[in-house]
């Protein structure tokens, strides 16, 4: 990047306003994790309910205001997406590489496309999206390795954040220390959210390696085919229940984040 693109950059990255709505991004992904996550609490009492992005998008939809809450969340979703495509550009975050931000630059730039469909009033299931993918990665030559490595690399995210929560190294990304009330609050619900992420990413991570294992791409699937992989288990209710209350706390780290991040200060 040259010098004049590169201080353009950084200006819209310091922008008091982009950084700002870039907050909100954290905040958006924030009530949409609390949402899968009390989704999923009534999918482990027996009631129906898509614990996904999708089914947390489509409830939001339908509640009161929920059509201007979901352009708020887009344009949250969007600056984030481009603070970080911008963090990327200069490698201006502390403590992270370029390939970790072109990571989740990828990460809020979808779901900023998966929440403005749905505040059009679209939208799509997240469980078909994700067969029609696996499908198309097995026809591919070599397709059903594509589909194993793929498993293997959101199992590794999984175990990811599970580390991250545990050994509290998302405090890194926070000004705060985690000291006095809140932010032993910060901690806990940092914590028990990204392990609780974490092990649903593993999850899904398993079923694309089954998936890739019997050829069959209706195997693979979501957060939603995982949260209910999970109720299948032995002592399913109790696992999902916990999940669901780890999700709900991610959201709340979320919410927390969008106040104490550090955006390249």
């Amino acid at each position: 990047m040259g010098q004049e693109a590169a201080q353009t950059a950084e200006k819209v990255a310091g922008n008091r306003w982009v950084e700002r709505l870039a907050r909100g991004g954290y905040a958006a992904a924030g009530l949409i994790h609390v949402v899968i996550g009390g989704i999923a609490a009534q999918v482990a009492f027996g009631r129906g309910g898509e614990a996904d992005q999708s089914g947390a998008l489509t409830s939001l939809r339908g509640a009161p205001a929920g059509p201007v809450l979901l352009w708020v969340c887009v344009v949250g979703l969007a600056m984030l997406a481009l603070w970080y495509a911008v963090a990327t550009a200069t490698g201006s975050v502390p403590g992270k590489t370029r390939w970790s931000t072109a990571a989740l630059t990828l990460v809020y730039a979808a779901l900023t496309v998966t929440t403005f469909g749905f505040a059009r009033g679209g939208g799509s299931d997240g469980e078909e999206r994700t067969n029609d993918i696996t499908a198309i990665l097995m026809g591919l030559p070599a397709g059903r390795l594509l589909v194993a490595a793929t498993g293997a690399v959101i199992v590794g995210v999984g175990v990811y954040h599970v580390y991250k929560g545990l050994s509290l190294k998302f405090l890194e990304d926070l000004r705060t220390s985690g000291a006095g009330a809140a932010g032993k609050a910060v901690r806990l619900v940092g914590t028990v959210g990204y392990a609780a992420k974490g092990v649903v990413l593993s999850v899904v991570g398993v079923l694309f390696a089954v998936a890739a294992v019997q050829a069959d791409p209706d195997e693979a699937g979501g957060l939603d085919a995982a949260l209910k992989a999970l109720a299948g288990q032995p002592f399913g209710r109790t696992l999902l229940v916990a999940v669901a209350v780890g999700l709900v706390l991610y959201g709340l780290y979320c919410f927390a984040r969008a106040r104490y991040a550090r955006m390249g200060d």
